[in-house]
């Protein structure tokens, strides 16, 4: 018994009703009507005036229904041109986190399909993304570290990232749809897509492993699908089609709309053209000078459909390409996306219902590429009808459109669970300080969420069915790291040397927050960590708790009076490796350091450095001897004892100066430096002489002068 089975194609400028019927495993079209919208009721496939398309549609079935009885269901498509495709890339940080898996993969590629539906949703200023089914998706590129990769399966660097272009139906098309067939009382026996509709009757299954593109080229748009890998990988649509190339035949020949229409299907079996143009000249010209004429339109629809073929295919040409719909009898259009894809002729080609198997058409119906989608809608519908599958996400029921194989991943995009919010945050970053140099630390990653289908634990591609329940728990959030000072620091630095014949191996100090604390101390947010070895000779005395050396190499210092006095003759020296260098010169591993000590100083040596004399002095010749006559000029005392020209100095102490003023000499001061015997027969009276002249005490006597003094005897007196 034969199965009746009606289907409509409804497309941007008309409505096609097509009654089809089913013998076992062959079909035959009974009957096809076409009708053309009255006003603007499509755009981009989407209807924008149900009532107006109601009507078109209620038109078609009251004539069909005329002829071959009462329709009640019928089978329809929605149109490739609503379709949505949008491209997206996601990054995911996975420093310190275990090589991936394949749900962490299939969660990094579902986030970013959910970031390519915000954009759909943004542009077409809808706020909410999951108002857009997904009906496919492919990844363009895997990347680690931002280098391509083939897969990141057990893969571990510190950024991951994968560019996927995925495909999405508004909603509001379908449900647009319901709403025309339900005033047409028509009931939706089954839902297809147009690009579906048109591979499923001319690529089956078998053939969708090879990388095949489709192209159904109509009056307005040209709508593309891609298969590779046994699906249907990605759709698209350009805004370009039969009617430029229509509208250029119109103006090169000076033809109105419909006849230029009909010379463009003339050309595709003809030689030759016979065409009245609008001033009333009829005018014969060949094939090759129109085609040369529209070269300019025919090469614009080639460069449109063959650049979105490549973005779709991620930017190689495909094996083979098919054209279908009644824009794919444009001339040289083959052999035009030959070339531009980089193809052998013989991969381009158009393909009619004769493609179809098992199929047969009444004598009165003409055969043509554009009879394609509407049959494979038929078929399609049919053979793999498309219905809503309901699922429950975390308690709140959702309708899924039945595509393709349905997933958890699909239920969640669905749900509009945010699926980069599904896994752990990340525990907080600390930010340490660590030789000058700011370090940030990541924190633990946060854990894998937990998913349930129907109460058993399930990842994102197991399969779902109607009535299924998940349940969608977040991971639990990541900690701060905890890390110990040596795991910053690889290797705590180490030196040998030798000093003064005493070899010492020095290791670096290592500080945090300025104290001292162990390499395996646990490292807190904003913590500042040193660790290094002495850089100077100084500091690494210091370190060896040698600072007495320090100190002799140093300049020995005094304090006269309060006031600092350095005696920089009285210094150490310090020779690294036989050569002299300074306090704050640096060494290296091995190094041999020899530090000498000074001599020193006496308070004489002050005197020099201080350019003053502790004494003032002279020469005279008393009673024929030489002696020197002295004063004292200059007294140092250290807590109020007097030193002596020869006494040591103590490095750093402090000593009382006092000077007195220079006064000259007198015959007096002799008697400070001499003793006088006075003679016995003497009678106490003496006569002081200088240079042989009598003088007295109180005559001041210069260097070198001559005294003496005599003592007359009585008897001289007599």
């Amino acid at each position: 018994m034969s199965e009746k089975i009606f289907a409509l194609d409804i497309g941007t400028r008309s409505v096609v009703g097509i009654i089809l019927e089913k013998n076992e495993e062959s079909y035959h079209v009974k009957d096809i009507l076409s009708k053309e919208h009255a006003e603007r009721a499509m755009l981009d496939g989407q209807i924008h005036d149900v009532l107006s398309v109601s009507k078109v549609i209620q038109q078609i079935k009251g004539e069909l229904e005329e002829k071959h009885g009462e329709l009640k269901k019928v089978c329809v498509a929605a149109a490739g041109r609503a379709l949505k495709t949008e491209r997206a890339m996601v990054s995911v940080n996975i420093q310190g986190k275990p090589m991936m898996n394949k749900d962490d993969i299939l969660h990094l590629e579902l986030s970013a399909v959910q970031q390519a539906q915000s954009s759909v949703a943004e542009k077409m200023t809808d706020e909410n993304s999951y108002h857009y089914y997904c009906v496919g998706y492919s990844v363009l590129y895997y990347r680690l570290d931002g280098q391509e990769i083939g897969s990141l399966i057990d893969q571990s660097g510190e950024e991951a990232s994968v560019e996927i272009i995925a495909t999405f139906l508004p909603k509001v098309v379908v449900e647009s749809l319901l709403a025309a067939l339900k005033r047409a009382d028509l009931q939706l026996e089954a839902l297809t897509l147009e690009p579906i509709a048109a591979i499923n009757v001319l690529i089956p299954p078998s053939m969708r492993r090879l990388n095949v593109a489709l192209v159904d080229i109509g009056a307005g748009t040209s709508d593309i699908a891609i298969t590779d890998m046994g699906t249907v990988i990605a759709y698209g649509m350009v805004p370009i089609a039969g009617d430029e190339i229509t509208e250029a035949i119109s103006d090169q020949l000076l033809l109105d709309f419909p006849l230029a229409e009909e010379a463009k299907r003339q050309l595709h079996t003809q030689k030759e053209i016979s065409v009245t143009d609008i001033l009333g000249f009829e005018t014969s010209i060949s094939r090759e000078e129109i085609i040369e004429q529209i070269s300019p339109a025919l090469h614009k629809l080639a460069d449109s459909i063959s650049a979105e073929i490549l973005s779709l295919n991620n930017n190689k040409p495909p094996k083979a390409v098919m054209l279908v719909g009644g824009g794919s009898l444009t001339p040289e259009l083959p052999r035009l996306l030959a070339e531009k894809l980089h193809l052998p002729s013989n991969r381009v080609a158009i393909r009619g219902i004769d493609a179809i198997a098992n199929l047969t058409l009444s004598d009165h119906l003409a055969k043509g590429p554009e009879l394609v989608t509407p049959i494979g809608i038929a078929l399609a519908a049919n053979r793999n009808p498309i219905q809503y599958v309901s699922v429950t996400v975390n308690g709140q029921s959702i309708r899924l459109f039945d595509m393709k194989k349905l997933t958890v991943g699909d239920c969640l995009l669905a749900a509009g669970i945010k699926m980069n919010k599904l896994y752990g945050k990340p525990g907080m970053a600390m930010i340490v300080n660590v030789n000058g140099q700011t370090i940030t630390i990541p924190g633990i990653h946060g854990s894998a969420p937990s998913i349930y289908l129907n109460g058993k634990s399930a990842s994102l591609d197991d399969e779902v069915k109607n009535g299924d329940i998940l349940v969608a728990e977040k991971g639990e959030d990541g900690k701060q790291s905890v890390i110990k000072i040596e795991e910053l620091i690889d290797n705590i630095p180490r030196k040998t040397v030798k000093i003064n014949g005493t070899r010492y191996e020095i290791e670096a100090v290592v500080k945090k927050n300025g104290e001292t604390v162990s390499s395996e101390e646990i490292i807190a947010d904003r913590d500042t960590i040193v660790c290094k070895l002495p850089e100077t000779i100084e500091q690494l005395l210091e370190s060896l708790r040698l600072k007495h050396l320090i100190s002799t190499i140093k300049p020995f210092t005094v304090f006269v009076n309060d006031r600092i006095i350095q005696l920089s003759t009285f210094t150490g020296k310090i020779l690294k490796n036989g050569i002299e260098v300074r306090l704050t010169s640096g060494y290296e591993d091995h190094d041999e350091l020899i530090i000498k000590s000074p001599a020193i100083p006496t308070v004489s040596d002050l005197c020099n450095a201080l350019n003053i004399k502790m004494h003032h002095s002279i020469p005279v010749s008393f009673n024929g001897k030489r002696i020197v006559l002295s004063k004292v000029l200059t007294e140092f005392y250290r807590n109020d004892q007097l030193l002596a020209e020869n006494d040591s100095l103590i490095n750093g102490e402090n000593i009382k100066m006092v000077q007195h003023k220079m006064e000259p000499f007198i015959f007096q001061d002799l008697f400070r430096h001499v003793e006088v015997d006075m003679p016995q027969t003497t009678n106490a009276r003496f006569i002081l002489l200088k240079n042989n002249k009598e003088t007295t005490f109180h005559e001041q006597i210069e260097p070198g002068d001559d005294l003496r003094i005599l003592w007359p005897t009585a008897s001289n007196r007599q």
